[in-house]
């Protein structure tokens, strides 16, 4: 290894750690010449992945591009940067031992959600919404009583939410006053 101080190519290694969840080493390096310490990392070289774009574009996987709009989904959320960057390594090694090199935008973005959707149900219907490219609130709805359904199938305990109601005070069809029947409630103890 070259020594950055005075480019001499000989050093000797003083310690070694597995970082990153074990997948780079990280070494404290001493050049045999000018006794200058430095450190070195070595990592896995992945093939490049490439992203087919819908448009038919191929862009080279970017997973810096990918945790923004992750972090940008869980905004104001619980879901720490930490664990993100975690789930972002996740993605990178299942596309790189899954799909070879190259790899569609939408298997990307499933698998965005797979992770997602157990992390925060805000953070997955926000990823959703621009990577799905919502045109209206029926594509909210939709998404919403995916995830309830998913919910109650998995937790079979767990109550199911009854839907919001039309309030009985309003006569017209065309109306979007919804009352939950929480609401419903209060309204009658009033």
């Amino acid at each position: 290894m070259r020594c950055p101080y005075c480019q001499h190519t000989d050093s000797r290694v003083l310690e070694s750690r597995s970082t990153e969840a074990g997948q780079s080493v990280r070494r404290r390096r001493e050049c045999l010449l000018c006794k200058h310490r430095f450190t070195t990392y070595e990592r896995i070289e992945f093939v490049p992945i490439t992203v087919l774009k819908r448009d038919g574009k191929r862009e080279s996987f970017d997973r810096s591009k990918l945790l923004r709009g992750m972090v940008r989904a869980c905004e104001k959320t619980e879901v720490s940067q930490r664990r993100l960057e975690a789930i972002v390594d996740e993605i990178e090694a299942e596309v790189q031992q899954h799909y070879g090199r190259d790899v569609t935008s939408d298997e990307v973005g499933e698998l965005v959600l797979r992770y997602l959707r157990h992390e925060s149900e805000v953070a997955y219907v926000r990823f959703a919404s621009v990577y799905r490219k919502f045109q209206g609130i029926r594509d909210f709805i939709e998404t919403l009583e995916h995830l309830r359904n998913n919910a109650e199938r998995d937790n079979p305990e767990i109550s199911p939410i009854p839907p919001a109601i039309p309030s009985e005070s309003d006569d017209s069809e065309t109306s979007a006053n919804l009352v939950t029947p929480a609401s419903e409630e209060q309204q009658l103890l009033r």
